[in-house]
């Protein structure tokens, strides 16, 4: 990888990691479905008036806007707003990789490796211990429902990614762009029935500087530059090769919580941490290293 490109994915890794210091700024002026309605709608616009629509079904097109765009962030949104914190979040979310082997292995048959199996046990020991600490003594404080909320919305993101292996090679930036198109509606519904007219009306009267600053943010730099940026790296380098650096994610938002929110973790979800980690790392690497020592043999 290019010294330039190699910046680019740091560049990724900076945006999506301190994606959830974010959230949560934002998530103190503006109600969480609310929040969601607000970031797909500017993602979405003025965008899709300038990129292409990928060229896929329309009911897959719909599938990934249901589960990435809106189902993943109103369990992510609702999570963190029920007392998730932010580097916690980044870590957990990171489940997905293991919901996405086994939707494949259901959905799509492929097989699970050694690799893939061992790397699962490792992170779920790790989630284990995590969740044991939503009350720990010296740590942020995390609460069960946000953990589990956490959880759903990882499986939303892993029924997204079974949903972009069916269709194939797609213009990643389009259909982040046209599958915003998807949410904002769902999230005012839900944002009038949970929150209320009051709450909502209250909430973009009042709207802060922090806030419309989190909103542009979650619009431009998570989605529209993150994502662009992420679909420039795979179509130039191997999946092989991009893949590993969204391991850097969690650790990028454990850091930012702990810089910019002051969150801490208790003993036991450092442990808990770097099993997770260490999982993720024995799901994408673990291949690459056995071969090695085969060919070594």
């Amino acid at each position: 990888m290019s010294p330039r490109d190699l910046l680019l994915a740091l560049v990724v890794v900076l945006a999506w990691g301190v994606n959830f210091v974010v959230i949560k700024v934002g998530l103190h002026g503006v109600p969480p479905m609310l929040l969601g309605a607000l970031r797909f709608l500017l993602a979405a616009f003025p965008a899709v008036l300038f990129v292409k629509r990928p060229r896929m079904p329309l009911r897959w097109l719909l599938a990934y806007g249901a589960t990435i765009s809106l189902g993943q962030f109103a369990f992510l949104f609702s999570a963190m707003y029920v007392g998730m914190p932010a580097g916690l979040a980044s870590l957990v979310l990171q489940a997905q990789a293991f919901f996405t082997l086994g939707f494949a292995a259901l959905f799509l048959r492929e097989r699970l490796r050694a690799q893939n199996v061992a790397g699962l046990l490792i992170a779920a020991g790790g989630l284990a211990l995590i969740s044991m600490q939503a009350s720990a003594a010296g740590a942020h404080p995390m609460t069960l429902a946000g953990f589990v909320l956490t959880l759903c919305a990882a499986v939303m993101w892993a029924l997204g990614n079974i949903v972009t292996k069916k269709v194939g090679h797609v213009d990643l930036v389009g259909l982040v762009v046209w599958a915003s198109l998807v949410p904002p509606l769902p999230f005012l519904v839900l944002s009038y029935f949970f929150e209320g007219p009051q709450q909502i009306a209250g909430a973009l009267a009042g709207i802060g500087a922090s806030s419309v600053f989190a909103i542009v943010y979650l619009a431009f730099i998570a989605t529209l530059l993150g994502y662009g940026l992420w679909s420039r790296l795979l179509s130039r380098y191997p999946a092989s090769q991009v893949a590993p650096f969204s391991l850097l994610v969690p650790i990028v938002g454990l850091a930012a919580a702990a810089l910019l929110l002051d969150e801490h973790l208790s003993a036991a979800q450092v442990g808990g941490a770097a099993l997770v980690m260490g999982g993720l790392a024995v799901n994408v690497f673990g291949g690459w290293v056995r071969q090695r020592f085969a060919a070594a043999r």
